[in-house]
């Protein structure tokens, strides 16, 4: 279901981007006035930019509604993912390593008891002055 959802969502992303580009934009009208305006005759003098400004709202709410549902199933809890894979076996990994480094080391030896009490420090003189 994610991968198809994936898929669309590129498509959509892709048309998005071809559709915004092949808008008028606002400066055209001035090249429109002095003879630049010949390649439009396809679509008439404004059937283009209301077939494309339609066209860019339906690919922005399609773009929004596959967004948002791929966030919606990517954080269920038991959604697949490579992310949450790859971080399980991870943690895993770091847990048996974590198993394995107390059976390596060698057993810690008794202290032996000392039978005379340290000595006290002594107290710092004062530095002699010349």
């Amino acid at each position: 279901m994610i991968i198809l959802l994936t898929i669309v969502h590129v498509l959509v992303c892709i048309f998005l981007i071809i559709v915004v580009l092949l808008q008028q934009s606002t400066g055209a009208d001035w090249a429109g006035a002095f003879g630049g305006g010949g390649s439009q005759t396809t679509f008439g003098a404004r059937g283009a930019s209301t077939l494309l400004s339609k066209a860019t709202t339906v690919a922005a709410v399609l773009f929004m509604i596959t967004s948002l549902s791929l966030t919606i199933l990517y954080l269920q809890p038991h959604g697949a993912s490579i992310i949450h894979e790859g971080a399980r076996q991870n943690q895993q990994q770091q847990q048996q390593q974590q198993q394995q480094q107390p059976a390596q080391q060698p057993p810690a030896q008794p202290q032996q008891q000392q039978s005379a009490p340290a000595p006290a420090p002594s107290t710092p003189s004062a530095p002699e002055k010349k």
